[in-house]
């Protein structure tokens, strides 16, 4: 299979924890044909969705430094639909650029690209908002371009944490209790003098135990999760901001959660999704670029890139 990877610049990948270089290692060993493109080099001729795609040939790392684990050709332009899969694995923040992306994501699924994730289903779920759909397990939870709101919020429940619904890796993240003295800079700050949407949410005191990222792949639950525990002193659990990564069986509550949203996550076209819980709350549906598969490799042996990559074989016929 031709297989085109829409990714940031390969040279940037952490080879020793990256999720999509895990991807195009099981890819290059099944002997799979990869190619590259950014994002930003998508574009439209003709009426047909294009990339400047490279072709290259994955060589490996030779440590967690080694940024020569590929070499690549010259890049050439070519319809998306010339490909078997694409599969779209650039980071957010998912700003205006990105949505484009996913629109000519969008165009090219319908001029016979298989494109995973869609760019419907990148568009229409929200990363923060998408727990939205299933209140059943979400703490509680506001919506809102308005400080008196979230005020009003942190009034109801004394400890609150506070987020923009477009960054990644714990980014804009903060917790808000009432003595807090920066209550109103941190407002004036993430909601841009109430011109912003945010979501705040109940803190849950369980993140000391881990913010678990349960990954769904091809509407299977993997079954093992990895907790993301904070560094000391810290709120955020992200691996991006210092958080120790555990790879642990699913407790009971956390195969509810993951079982409950499968078929949707599959119906709605994500092949892959990373679902975020934090003790018996889930608190994101991470779609644009889900990361944990080499950590769970590593710490249980089960091969989280193979299964996804079975499930790419599988969907692109």
């Amino acid at each position: 299979m031709n297989l085109l990877f829409i990714a940031d610049p390969l040279s940037t990948f952490k080879t020793y924890k990256d999720t999509t270089y895990a991807m195009m290692r099981e890819a290059a060993k099944r002997g799979h044909r990869l190619h590259h493109a950014l994002a930003g080099e998508l574009s439209v001729q003709d009426g047909q969705v294009f990339a400047q795609a490279a072709p290259f040939q994955f060589i490996g790392a030779k440590g967690d430094d080694d940024h020569a684990w590929f070499q690549a050709a010259s890049a050439g332009q070519r319809t998306l639909a010339d490909f078997d899969a694409v599969i779209m694995r650039t980071d957010p923040p998912f700003d205006m650029q990105y949505l484009y992306s996913t629109q000519l994501l969008t165009l090219a699924a319908a001029q016979g690209a298989k494109v995973f994730n869609s760019g419907q289903a990148m568009r229409d779920f929200n990363e923060k908002l998408a727990i939205l759909n299933f209140p059943q397990f979400v703490a509680p939870t506001l919506v809102s371009t308005r400080a008196a709101d979230v005020r009003a919020f942190l009034a109801a429940h004394g400890d609150i944490i506070v987020k923009p619904l477009d960054g990644m890796g714990g980014m804009g993240i903060f917790r808000l209790t009432a003595r807090d003295p920066n209550i109103g800079s941190i407002l004036e700050t993430l909601m841009q003098l109430d011109t912003r949407t945010i979501m705040a949410q109940r803190y849950l005191p369980d993140i000391v135990h881990g913010d678990k990222r349960i990954l769904v792949i091809d509407g299977e639950v993997v079954p093992f999760a990895l907790a993301r525990i904070p560094q000391q002193g810290e709120t955020r659990g992200n691996l991006a901001a210092g958080g120790r990564g555990v790879a642990q069986e699913l407790s009971e509550r956390d195969r509810e959660i993951a079982e409950t949203l499968a078929p949707e996550l599959k119906r709605r076209g994500i092949l892959l999704a990373g679902l975020d819980v934090i003790g018996e709350n889930l608190t994101e549906v991470n779609v644009t670029s889900p990361t944990g598969f080499q950590e769970i490799m590593k710490q249980k042996g089960f091969d989280v890139a193979a299964k996804f990559i079975d499930a790419v074989e599988r969907n692109a016929g």
